[in-house]
């Protein structure tokens, strides 16, 4: 179920990042459902949506880092 805006993303990822890590969050979650819909090309018995939010989670952390105030910040 790829995300047509931010304003589909989950709460919990609406309500915690800020809006550009919310674009990266969709871009890099649409990206993996399209490329993990095979269930061979993902490891174990991960769910494609599993394996997409996992994806869209590691491309927020490679740019943001949540800070000692609990909020995601941008990587210096």
């Amino acid at each position: 179920m790829p995300y047509s805006s931010t304003h589909d993303l989950p709460d919990s990822v609406r309500h915690v990042l800020p809006a550009h890590a919310q674009t990266i969050y969709q871009s890099a979650f649409n990206s993996a459902w399209d490329e993990y819909k095979d269930a061979e090309d993902r490891r174990g018995n991960e769910s494609r949506e599993q394996v997409a939010h996992k994806v869209a989670w590691a491309a927020v952390k490679h740019e943001y880092e949540k800070g000692d105030d609990d909020k995601w910040h941008p990587k210096r």
